[in-house]
């Protein structure tokens, strides 16, 4: 296979907005390093496949992007959580990769991807635990950039008018059913300076909307000795000039404070969305995961939210079938979610991940009732969000235009998140238009509104 003077890398992305926000870091790298960015249209020399690696059906569809990737006449390389994860176990049993790199290639992702353009073998990692360090360090502006000597600054492409910024990466949290601290690393906050900085630069290239992304955003500046570090940067972020609005998401219920809620729910330039993840109702169910909240403390958080805004938007996930759940504590969750009026809920059935302690507790459930309770709540979480979206006919709202399809041009409200739905509006509009408009229908979590 002839290489270009200019080589050409393909990034596949998969997995969530932390992800995407580290092939944008990757892809900055890698364009400050001499490489090119293959269209659609260009067969690029190398695929660099950045893979997600925490449920079985992320890992699925990781190993299936890299097979379908191995099928071009390319060089494919592995990165991303499942290739940290598992390094060489990974590389023995793929052997369709030229290299399985660890989140420490990164900073060096020029020079791995050169080298294997040139033929070499890279020895894939052996899997470590992380749970005190840093595993990739953010692209950051200003003062402290993490920019290696004689490379320019670092530039994300701006390719959507809404854009995914780290807040922080890691987590300090030790849910039973989650591997993820093993891989990812302890909690570390990023400066506030540097994502304003990088805000900043977004918004001059067109962003008109960032969503603040980690694994924890509740716990940021922790580490940095200010837990309240989240209220006083966010005011900040909704005054840069040209953007539109901040969003946060993941947002952990138990650590949520009263000062976070008032100005997620009251700042201008601020999207009143909180993104909780409640993961369950039966608070017997949420010890056992090591969480913490019930019900009606759930119920008292929502509360709180729409006592300062009525329109505010919730959105959660939940897991269905943990190891101990019976039918009383299934049937809360249901009453729960019939009682939370949230506008979007994803909803996953518990599958053991190695390395986790809930493998070793008691009460696992068959995989087939796991499913049959995914399927149940599914059917709840239908009904309830159609009717929650019947709710919002009538409300104005604000729209950022991210596209347009065969229904007309779409894009997000604020209680919307993206992945909670869209809006679509009536009329001709431009990607990055801002249109205020009236929802006039409902379909789910789908809206249509007229400017």
């Amino acid at each position: 296979m002839g290489v270009s003077a200019q080589p050409r890398v393909a990034i596949v992305r998969l997995g969530c907005a932390r992800n995407d926000v580290d092939a944008d870091e990757l892809e900055g790298r890698l364009a400050s390093d001499g490489f090119a960015v293959a269209s659609e249209d260009e067969s690029p020399d190398v695929v660099l496949v950045n893979t997600c690696g925490f449920i079985a059906a992320a890992k699925k569809d990781s190993i299936d992007a890299i097979l379908v990737a191995a099928d071009a006449d390319a060089r494919v390389v592995v990165s991303g959580c499942l290739a940290e994860r598992y390094g060489s176990a990974l590389a023995a049993e793929l052997p369709e990769a030229a290299a399985v790199l660890s989140f420490d290639d990164y900073p060096h992702i020029g020079e791995r991807l050169r080298a294997v353009l040139a033929g070499e073998s890279l020895t894939a990692h052996e899997p470590r635990d992380r749970r005190h360090l840093l595993p990739i360090s953010p692209i950051d502006r200003g003062s402290g950039s993490s920019t290696a000597p004689g490379h320019a600054p670092l530039k994300r492409r701006v390719y959507a008018p809404a854009m995914a910024v780290k807040l922080a990466s890691g987590c300090d949290r030790r849910c039973t059913f989650c591997a993820i601290p093993a891989f990812r690393g302890a909690f570390v906050s990023r400066r506030p300076e540097h994502i304003i900085g990088e805000v900043a630069e977004l918004v001059e290239q067109g962003v008109r909307e960032v969503h603040l992304v980690s694994e924890n955003s509740t716990s940021y500046g922790k580490d940095l000795g200010d837990i309240r570090m989240l209220e006083r940067l966010l005011p900040k972020l909704g005054q840069v000039p040209g953007l539109v609005r901040v969003r946060v998401q993941y947002l952990q219920p138990a650590e949520i404070r009263p000062g976070l809620v008032e100005v997620i729910a009251g700042t201008r330039g601020v999207a009143s969305y909180f993104d909780l993840s409640f993961q369950h109702a039966s608070a017997r169910i949420l010890r056992r995961m090591r969480r913490f909240g019930g019900t009606d403390d759930f119920l008292a958080l929502l509360d709180r939210i729409r006592g300062l805004d009525p329109e505010a938007g919730v959105r959660t996930n939940v897991i269905v079938g943990f190891p101990g759940e019976d039918e009383a504590d299934l049937a809360e969750l249901e009453e729960f979610l019939t009682a939370a009026r949230l506008d979007a809920v994803g909803v996953f059935g518990y599958s053991d991940e190695e390395g986790t302690e809930a493998v070793g507790l008691d009460g696992h459930i068959s995989q087939q009732e796991v499913q049959d309770r995914v399927s149940r709540v599914s059917a709840l979480v239908d009904d309830l969000m159609a009717h929650r979206g019947g709710e919002r006919v009538g409300q104005a709202v604000e729209v950022i235009v991210e596209g347009e399809d065969d229904e007309g041009a779409y894009g997000h409200a604020a209680h919307q998140g993206a992945d909670d739905g869209r809006t679509v509006l009536s009329g001709a509009h431009e990607v990055g238009d801002v249109v205020r408009a009236t929802i006039e229908e409902s379909h789910g979590p789908d809206l249509v509104a007229v400017p």
